[in-house]
């Protein structure tokens, strides 16, 4: 594969006498889900707020389609194409779910914000909030508030409010955490159609949902990556297997 999106060249991070990443270099390539997995404090979330420019880099860089972005701001990040969903679902709990889609896609577009005049009610906001919640599968949820949704379609609102940045990079943290069967299901389903029209970083503990999505996977112990590969190399590595895979 080639042309990439993303390129982290040596990242590292120390907290104390704690190395959370360390030389790490990955590559994920446009319309690749490039998943990222390692045992818990292997440095997975450390690594994906190094990449989102929620935190700093005492080594290395970070290359966003071909451009230097180590030094820019979590919010040009998002402005040049990057968005991040979080292990906690960050969304505003009191508004409806087309409401919190329609917000995401006013500050992507430039519009000011009028408080007087909710966003759903400018059409050239709710038209493409609405075709976001139809790729989701949330459009009869629109009227909802985001309290009233079960777990699993909060984090769908969450993928919504992603995608409502118009990203060209996907960065996502856990997405099926907390899911049940049912739900985790109905997820991978999602992550699968996105993955034909945007490029995902994925990090993810279940792993039947990464060897399901993952065009390549990156293993994450101790801060370092041990391996690079497709799911079938990665099931038959035996660092792999001894580090990680082995113990679940």
């Amino acid at each position: 594969m080639s042309n990439p999106v993303l390129v982290t060249s040596r990242l590292s991070k120390h907290f104390g006498g704690v190395t959370a990443t360390d030389d790490v270099s990955i590559t994920v390539n446009k319309f690749e889900t490039h998943a990222v997995i390692g045992p818990n404090g292997a440095g997975k979330t450390t690594l994906v707020s190094q990449i989102s420019g929620s935190l700093k880099p005492d080594g290395g860089k970070v290359f966003f389609n071909g451009r230097d972005i180590t030094s820019m701001s979590v919010n040009r990040r998002a402005l040049a194409g990057l968005a991040r969903s979080f292990q906690i679902t960050s969304l505003v709990m009191s508004m409806t779910v087309l409401d919190n889609v329609a917000l995401a896609v006013q500050a992507r577009s430039g519009h000011s914000f009028k408080f007087w005049k909710p966003a759903r009610n400018i059409a050239s906001i709710r038209q493409p909030a609405m075709q976001i919640l139809e790729t989701v599968g949330l459009a009869e949820r629109a009227d909802h508030k985001v309290s009233s949704l079960s777990h699993g379609e909060r984090r769908q609102v969450e993928i919504a409010v992603a995608l409502a940045t118009d990203p060209d990079l996907l960065l996502l943290d856990e997405p099926m955490a907390g899911m049940g069967a049912t739900e985790s299901a109905a997820m991978v389903k999602l992550l699968k159609n996105l993955g034909k029209e945007k490029s995902i970083l994925l990090v993810e503990h279940d792993m039947d949902a990464v060897f399901a999505l993952a065009d390549r996977i990156s293993v994450l112990v101790y801060g370092r990556i041990i391996a690079t590969g497709t799911p079938d190399e990665i099931r038959k590595d035996e660092a792999v297997l001894h580090a990680y895979l082995g113990e679940n």
